[in-house]
């Protein structure tokens, strides 16, 4: 019981703090945010900008240029007041994540993180495939290299003959 009171005391000062900075963190002139698809992607994918933060009269210009794009435009789209728009990021964009910046013509500022990886996801519907040969050792089926794929094949040979000479002298009760 007597643990239980300071407890208690610590977690409703701790949602009271919680609940008194939570409306100053939105506000904040000209605060929002902007939607990603995907917000993880590989060097190269292209990315969906969406926001419906801007007035339907309001012309909406992107900045990705943290991440190597440049400017983009978000045009107006058919869902509910929506602007939208796209960028592709740059091949040469290193792992990171990056702030991306949309503003309305009235001056509202909204901004996005987008993570970039050097593989990329499921989320963002690519798949990765194999490509060369397995680095196994000796052999392999048609392997890069004949004479490693000879030579395991002799080697096979050998270890069949001498096993088939070692039973055939078993089973004439030659000994071994």
């Amino acid at each position: 019981m007597r643990t239980a009171r300071p407890l208690t005391g610590t977690a409703l000062a701790v949602a009271a703090v919680a609940l008194a900075a939570a409306p100053a963190y939105g506000a904040g002139a000209g605060a929002g945010s902007i939607e990603l698809y995907p917000a993880t992607v590989a060097p190269g994918a292209e990315v969906t900008v969406n926001t419906a933060a801007c007035g339907a009269a309001d012309a909406v210009s992107g900045d990705a240029g943290a991440v190597g794009a440049g400017a983009f435009t978000l045009l107006p789209s058919a869902h509910e007041g929506d602007a939208v728009g796209l960028f592709r990021v740059p091949p040469s964009a290193q792992p990171g994540t990056y702030e991306i910046v949309a503003r309305c013509s009235s001056g509202k500022r909204m901004t996005g993180d987008l993570v970039v990886t050097l593989t990329s996801t499921e989320e963002s519907g690519q798949q990765v495939h194999p490509r060369g040969s397995v680095k196994t050792g000796v052999g392999g089926a048609l392997g890069p290299d004949p004479v490693q794929t000879a030579a395991g094949v002799a080697a096979l040979a050998v270890a069949a003959a001498g096993g088939t000479w070692l039973l055939h002298r078993r089973a004439r009760g030659d000994g071994i």
